[in-house]
């Protein structure tokens, strides 16, 4: 793509920043308030597991914030302009209006039922976002930084963008007809020439690979996606075409001051982030400490795009871009000409919604795709919730082990702090403490290195050592009537369900309404579940536990049911798409 006369008005340049030192990884801001973000999710079709996968690292990360007890925001919504939009209404046979209210609801709906705490939901087609996207259109303007041109290049209606020359191919399609596509997303391109505005984003090339260096541009896992940045940065980076002829595309947002033209959907979608900040009078709270959760196929457009934007309507870019990459189906891209669509609500049918948000953010890797099959979700399902965790509660909380139903005393006799004394507590015993000791911050360093999994990883491990020490020392096998084993076997019960509490209170930002059954049924009240009132073992340390002799909650049945397994060569793949982006 390219500008055709931009010469007679040269880019401006920036110029007074530092010198750059090497790329390094960034986390997530250590305190205050903050801005979580989704993307904007695209309404020309009903929402998938793409959708559902960006929601749910973003809400994980939003409720590990208020178990900490810092204050923030998660915002989502549908983003509700732009040519796809008007295409897909006009195929359905009703107004662009009716058809992204109906596909908005539908969003909202499965937010809902995946238990989503966002705390403001924007549409597009919002007043409050009207009026931001046209305040922001007139900062870029005033300040120089828009020229309107001839534009022509290939032009890629999916992905509502231009491709640049180096990146479109010739294939034929299904019907061997040649086609011109873009080589990174497969979607047909097709050559477009007409006179929009256009923004200098070529000036901000030098500004935005510094900032990248420094850590000033935080995007994160580092490695890729902030070496991908850094590629697109060290190449040429021509100037970007930011409205559509209005003739053409009428379903947007217009210019101001310029009914002919309407304002790049993408420029439109981005400004959103700033109208949920309370751009352009109340955002200072709240802006520039904000963090985009994307999929890696709008990479760019958050990454180059967005920061670029910011910087030239006289405001810094966001704190920090976590990306994460995409979900296939045995091995395969999702598409609905294979039949391998997964849909979320199927999923939660099947795996309940706790259980499916557990496999997603257990399994997501963010630095590369992730694949699905029912197996898989199964035998993760079964082995760690079921099984370990729910198996080890159910055990541990039996009648024939406590028929009074009070959570158990602890001997320090038969524990002794440090291994001291003769005891009944073995290496690995001591071992399994400091480890789940160390486990809420270093759960909390894997959050805010944006690594749930490892998260996930680490408690998967520390409840099967813990099954291991209840297998050990096998406390059913204790009689409660001898005076001699009734101090070691409650104290097993005790550390035991002392492990379960920390586990319970560490994994709500992912399976909530599991964890709060498992914290019911060890009589953990509402006020006792934060990070800052997790204290481990006191009694190890000679301290008092408020939790000794208190009764457990009631006994509402499995924590979590075993599932069946599936059909052999079953994939169990529901409708749906798999983007996880906005466009």
């Amino acid at each position: 793509m390219r500008v055709l006369g931009a010469a007679r008005r040269p880019p401006l340049l920036l110029s007074g920043l530092r010198a750059p030192p090497p790329l390094r990884r960034a986390s997530l801001r250590p305190a205050g308030p903050q801005l979580l973000s989704t993307p904007i999710f695209y309404a020309n079709g009903p929402p998938h597991i793409g959708h559902l996968y960006s929601v749910l690292l973003a809400d994980a990360l939003h409720r590990h914030r208020q178990l900490r007890g810092r204050g923030g925001r998660l915002a989502t919504g549908t983003d509700e302009h732009g040519l796809k939009i008007q295409m897909a209404a006009a195929a359905a046979g009703t107004s662009p209006e009716r058809f992204c209210e109906r596909m908005s609801a539908e969003f909202r709906g499965l937010f809902r039922q995946a238990g989503i705490s966002y705390t403001d939901f924007i549409r597009t087609t919002e007043p409050r976002h009207r009026r931001a996207v046209g305040h922001f259109w007139a900062a870029l303007h005033d300040r120089g930084w828009l020229y309107r041109a001839p534009y022509e290049g290939w032009y890629c209606t999916a992905e509502e963008s231009f491709v640049a020359a180096s990146q479109v191919v010739e294939r034929p399609d299904a019907q061997g007809r040649r086609q011109m596509v873009s080589l990174e997303s497969g979607h047909q391109v097709h050559w477009t020439q007409e006179e929009n505005y256009v923004f200098r984003l070529s000036a901000f090339r030098e500004p935005l690979l510094r900032r990248l260096r420094e850590g000033r541009l935080a995007v994160t896992p580092a490695r890729p996606f902030g070496q991908q940045v850094q590629q697109w940065l060290q190449q040429d980076l021509p100037d970007l075409s930011v409205s559509r002829d209005r003739n053409r595309l009428g379903w947007g947002i217009p210019v101001p001051g310029d009914g002919t033209q309407t304002v790049y959907v993408w420029v439109d979608a981005l400004v959103n982030y700033l109208t949920v900040a309370g751009y352009p009078d109340a955002h200072q709270e709240w802006w520039p400490g904000a963090c985009h959760v994307v999929g890696k196929d709008i990479l760019k457009f958050h990454a180059v795009y967005w920061p670029a934007l910011l910087m030239a309507a006289g405001l810094e870019p966001p704190e920090q871009i976590l990306v994460h990459s995409h979900w296939t189906v045995q091995g395969q891209k999702m598409s609905k000409s294979r039949g391998n669509v997964v849909g979320p609500a199927a999923c939660f049918q099947r795996y309940s919604v706790d259980g499916f948000r557990y496999f997603l953010l257990r399994q997501g890797v963010p630095e590369r795709d992730c694949d699905y099959y029912d197996g898989k979700v199964v035998k993760l399902l079964n082995s760690e919730l079921a099984d370990a965790l729910g198996g080890l509660l159910n055990r541990c909380t039996a009648p024939g082990l406590n028929p009074g139903g009070t959570y158990p005393g602890f001997s320090e006799e038969c524990f002794p702090r440090d291994g001291r004394g003769p005891g009944r507590a073995s290496a690995e015993d001591y071992q399994l403490v400091a480890s789940v000791q160390a486990l809420p911050l270093q759960v909390e360093g894997f959050f805010e290195g944006f690594q749930i999994y490892k998260a996930l990883e680490a408690i998967a491990d520390c409840v099967r050592r813990t099954n291991g020490f209840v297998q050990r020392h096998a406390p059913w096998k204790l009689q409660r009537e001898d005076p001699a084993q009734r101090p070691w076997q409650e104290t097993v019960l005790h550390v035991a369900l002392e492990c379960l509490r920390v586990y319970g209170t560490l994994l709500q930002p992912v399976v909530p309404a599991t964890a709060a059954k498992l914290l019911s049924r060890l009589g953990v009240g509402p006020t006792e579940r934060s990070l800052r009132s997790l204290d481990f073992l006191p009694r190890y340390r000679g301290e008092t536990c408020p939790f000794e002799g208190r009764p457990l909650g009631a006994d509402t049945g499995l924590l979590f049911p075993r599932l069946e397994k599936p059909t052999e060569g079953g994939h169990g793949a529901p409708r749906g798409l798999n983007r996880g982006c906005s466009k």
